[in-house]
């Protein structure tokens, strides 16, 4: 298991967010299709509270813990539930791991500790991730969480279809 943590992001993650936000290569698998500026991301980091209820949405940077040190762990992405559902109880993910870190099981801890507040402190009844088919690294990683396929998405984004992966409490 990899130690991590998840927390609230702060004023000192906005090279890492420019960083990401900015990498072309993940457009195709998310939300976002342009660039944005640091003071586009300093006014968000500036405006999230933190609290799903209040602004609809909660992003959570994932850090590697340091053993050696309490203090300084390594930022190496953010975990998002978004187009959140308080009535239905549900909510969709959306996760960055920075390439260097991918395929050494932090996206599945990220996952798992991210349900587990969901669920837990929540109380949400259903998770979600729309994934591009032709990403089976992200795939595979819903499917090892235990989310289940729902349904094929035709012609989800210009590169391709996508699959709504979904895991009930």
């Amino acid at each position: 298991m990899v130690n991590i943590l998840l927390r609230k992001i702060e004023p000192s993650d906005l090279p890492f967010l420019y960083q990401w936000e900015n990498d072309a290569s993940a457009w195709a698998d998310g939300a976002n299709h342009n660039p944005l500026s640091q003071q586009d991301l300093r006014d968000y980091i500036a405006s999230t509270t933190g609290d799903i209820y209040k602004d609809g949405q909660l992003r959570l940077i994932v850090e590697i813990r340091n053993q050696k040190s309490k203090i300084e762990n390594t930022t190496i992405g953010c975990i998002d539930l978004f187009d959140f559902d308080p009535r239905n109880r549900r909510a969709a993910i959306g996760m960055y791991i920075a390439p260097e870190h991918r395929g050494k099981g932090v996206g599945r801890e990220a996952l798992k500790q991210l349900e587990e507040y969901a669920f837990q402190h929540l109380n949400l009844r259903v998770l979600y991730a729309v994934i591009a088919t032709k990403n089976e690294p992200c795939s595979a990683l819903y499917r090892t969480a235990g989310y289940q396929p729902s349904s094929v998405l035709p012609q989800w984004t210009l590169e391709s279809d996508a699959v709504l992966w979904i895991k009930n409490q």
